[in-house]
Parts: C-alpha cells; sequence; structure tokens
C-alpha cells in the first residue's frame, strides 16, 4: 500500500526556518524511478509546484522559493526533505508531498502529473 505522511508543517515568523518531511512507504523509492514534488495550496488558489527532485537527483525549484528552499531525500529511510529559510507570509499554505513513478524534468513541477498524494501539512508565516 503506497502511502506518504508529511510532517513539520507549523507557525513560525517572517525570516523563519521549517523543515518539512515526506515519509514514502510501498513504493520501492530505494532503487527505482521516481520523481517526487513538494506542492502548496493557499485557500483559494491553485497548487503550486515548489521543489522536485527525480532519482537521479535532478532537482528544479520554483521561482518564488529559489534560493530559499532547499528539497533532498534520505533513500534508507525513504524520506524526503523541504527545507524552509527566508520565510514570507506569502509562503503561507497546505504543502503536500507527492509521488509518480517516473522521470521527465520538464514536468518536475507539475501537480497534475503525481499519483500518489500525501494529506498535507500546513505552514503559516506571520509577518
Amino acid at each position: 500500500q503506497v502511502q506518504l505522511v508529511e510532517s513539520g508543517g507549523g507557525s513560525v515568523q517572517a525570516g523563519g526556518s521549517l523543515r518539512l518531511s515526506c515519509a514514502a512507504s510501498g513504493l520501492g523509492i530505494r532503487y527505482g524511478t521516481y520523481s517526487m514534488g513538494w506542492f502548496r495550496q493557499p485557500p483559494g488558489k491553485e497548487r503550486e509546484g515548489v521543489a522536485g527532485i527525480d532519482s537521479d537527483a535532478y532537482t528544479a525549484y520554483g521561482d518564488s522559493v529559489e534560493g530559499r528552499f532547499t528539497i533532498s531525500r534520505d533513500l534508507a529511510k525513504g524520506t524526503f526533505f523541504l527545507q524552509m529559510n527566508g520565510l514570507k507570509p506569502e509562503d503561507s499554505a497546505m504543502y503536500y508531498c507527492a509521488v509518480r513513478l517516473y522521470r521527465t524534468r520538464s514536468t518536475l513541477l507539475r501537480a497534475h502529473t503525481y499519483m500518489y498524494w500525501g494529506q498535507g501539512t500546513q505552514v503559516t508565516v506571520s509577518s
């Protein structure tokens, strides 16, 4: 059974940091071909691609977070991370991790291409 579980969200003041985690199980991520993405969705807005990484360790970032957020992974633990520094109020959203079982760099941050999703974790940044 495929399962993605996010954690690490919370409330922080502008300029602060948070580290999100996504524990993946049932996907054979340690040895397989995949893409993993972090997405966010503020209330009333569309889901936005934040960061992605594939099984070749290729990474991509959304323009609004480039230089502030870093995606990483621990394959032994089947866990992905999103380190978020220099947080801004506009970063406030529900954050989701997602996985698909193929690699296509050009669509790494496109939410509709992902099959498996976590339940989300809320990030709130106050000014």
